[in-house]
Formats: C-alpha cells, structure tokens, sequence
C-alpha cells in the first residue's frame, strides 16, 4: 500500500512539474490559428482557434518587417511586434518575433522584461550595448557585451534586460521569444506611470530618495515600447 501511495504521490508531483515549467501550451494538432473572435471557431487544446478548414496560408503570413520604425520619441527606439495577435498562426507554438529599431547614437530599448518568454537578440546593423540584470538570489549581477552585425545575445526569461545604440548609425536588431505572447513589462513605466499612481512613501523609501524627486518623476510621460 506505502509504494502504491508513494507512485502516485510522484506522479502528482512530476505533473505539478510539468505544469508549472510549461509557459505556453503544447500543440495537440498541427495548427491551432488563433481568433479574436469565435463567431468561426472550434474550441481546442484551451483556445478557440480556427476551423481548419477555413486555415489558409495568410494565417500564416505577415508582413511588414522590412519597414523601419519610428524612433523619433524620448527613448529614441521602437519595437514591432509579431506576437499572436499580430499572427494568429503562432497560437500554440510557442514562439514569436519582433524587429528593434534605434536612432543613432542613444537610441535606447529601455530595461523590461518578458515574464513568459526567453529572448534571442541578432543584430543586423549598427553596433548595440546590451545586457541583462541576475536575481537576488544571485546578487543582482549584471552580464553585458557589446554586439555588432551578426552577433547574438540571449536574455533569460524574466529578467531585466536593455539594449542601448552606441553606433553613430541607425541600428537594427531582431528578436525570437520562445513564446506566442512573452509580454512587456518596462520598468520605468511600471515603476512611475503606473495608473493610479504608486503611493509616493512606497517609492520613496524604495529607492531611498526626496519624495519630490518621486513626485518628479510620476509627472513625466514614459512612453511604452
């Protein structure tokens, strides 16, 4: 009887697992096309996707990325997205991209996180200072290098991270996040422009600095990314 408890009680637990290490679903089909809306739909696998055969190519299609952003705002950068609402095809797989643009010389993609994915950085033009920023756990240790054409960088899933153009070029980057819908999270957008704003004490004290300066900053306009 205690070995049959305990496999079950290990099974529980390797599904537990499995579970809390799976951020996006796994396909149990070949495609599951994402809808806004279920007027066309089939429940699967947890979403309402498209009738199969109502898929065509164009679910699978996107275009666009070939065109530069608009890097004319106070971070000088811009970010486009291919997530799942952008490709309703990516709904299940688990994956998703987006092309960075940064104005010459400080063009900046601010510190951020993605709370579900990893990201894989390229860059494809100009010259990039990136970096990412470890836990508590491991000291808040920061890794940074500096990337040209052709290089690669990783940022680990959640953690803070930023890439900064040092070139005196326009520069270019594309991502791959290893979910359909990573999620942004800015820092100085959530910290500050949160709506309603953070209680000033709460700031404050956390960053240990004059309650005006905290006020200061609450006024300013963070643009999101």
């Amino acid at each position: 009887m205690k070995s049959v408890t305990f496999l079950v009680a290990f099974a529980l637990l390797a599904l537990a697992s499995s579970i809390a290490s799976a951020y996006d679903p796994s396909p149990l089909q070949d495609f599951c096309v994402g809808l806004n809306n279920t007027k066309n739909g089939v429940f699967v696998n947890g979403k309402f996707c498209k009738d199969p055969k109502l898929v065509n190519a164009n679910d699978f299609f996107y275009s666009g990325l070939n065109i530069a952003g608009n890097t004319s705002n106070p971070v000088g950068s811009k970010v486009t997205h291919v997530f799942v609402n952008e490709l309703g095809g990516l709904n299940t797989l688990g994956i998703s991209l987006a092309r960075i643009d940064f104005a010459p010389y400080g063009g900046l993609n601010p510190p951020h996180t993605h709370p579900r994915g990893t990201e894989i950085l390229v860059v494809v033009q100009g010259q990039l200072y990136v970096g990412f920023v470890t836990s508590n756990a491991d000291n808040n240790r920061l890794f940074t290098k500096i990337l040209n054409p052709g290089d690669v960088f990783v940022f680990p899933i959640g953690l803070i991270h930023f890439q900064l153009n040092i070139g005196k070029t326009n520069a270019i980057a594309f991502a791959s996040l290893s979910s359909q819908n990573p999620g942004v999270i800015t820092i100085a957008n959530s910290v500050f422009g949160s709506n309603p704003p953070i209680n000033p004490d709460v700031l404050t004290k956390a960053f240990q600095v004059d309650k005006n300066l905290v006020n200061y900053l609450q006024k300013q306009f963070w643009p999101s990314n």
